[in-house]
């Protein structure tokens, strides 16, 4: 293997919290039914698909105008959210992994469907820590598609059978197989049938890509 590509949130950092808080902020503004499961439901897929899952409990039509309004307000209360993530917010090993990657000569890159990438990578301190970044800025189709994994894998010049994708949701998973990539599932993913590897501590990612 050449490279190894993280999804962002819930591989690097967690901002399930943070997710939920924004969105609950905007369902209860609009009398709409939003849990924690619901929540969890919205795992690794775009803004505007993740608000297509909460509708489903609405009582009325939204327009697409509407729509996108309910997007910009759910994202600006997230991003004040952001303010307040550190490097402490890092998950468990990551920095430790990255560390051994780049030792044995591993390209890693960020492939996230978040447009708030930049920003999360640059609070927790790791803004330069990537050889490449690509984000929800920079995709029109959000996983399961692997649009977002083969603009990273052309970014750091490896062919996709040569990348190792790190992901916490089963539509990443997908979306690396899709794109002929090798799938690692942390976290929920994996559960994930199609994952070629399931890890409980994140180290051993080093041991899979640097045989």
């Amino acid at each position: 293997m050449k490279a190894v590509i993280f999804d962002l949130d819930g591989v690097i950092v967690c901002t399930d919290d943070l997710q939920f808080h924004a969105w609950k902020c905007l369902t209860d503004r609009e009398e709409i039914y939003f849990t924690r499961e619901i929540n969890n439901r919205l795992r690794g897929i775009s803004r505007a698909a993740s608000l297509e899952v909460i509708l489903e409990r609405a009582a009325k039509h939204y327009t697409e105008q509407q729509k996108e309004e309910m997007l910009a307000y759910k994202n600006a209360v997230f991003v004040k959210e952001l303010e307040n993530l550190s490097s402490t917010d890092i998950l468990p090993h990551i920095t430790e992994l990255l560390k051994k990657l780049k030792e044995c000569g591993i390209k890693i890159a960020i492939g996230s469907s978040s447009k708030n990438a930049q920003m999360t990578l640059k609070q927790i301190g790791l803004s330069t820590a990537f050889d490449a970044v690509v984000d929800g800025t920079e995709i029109k189709h959000s996983k399961p598609n692997p649009e977002v994994f083969l603009a990273a894998a052309n970014k750091l010049g490896v062919k996709p059978e040569d990348c190792i994708v790190i992901e916490d949701a089963a539509a990443g998973i997908e979306a690396a197989k899709a794109g002929h990539m090798t799938a690692v599932g942390v976290s929920d993913a994996r559960h994930s049938p199609l994952a070629d590897y399931r890890v409980d501590d994140v180290l051993e990612i080093a041991e899979i890509a640097c045989r």
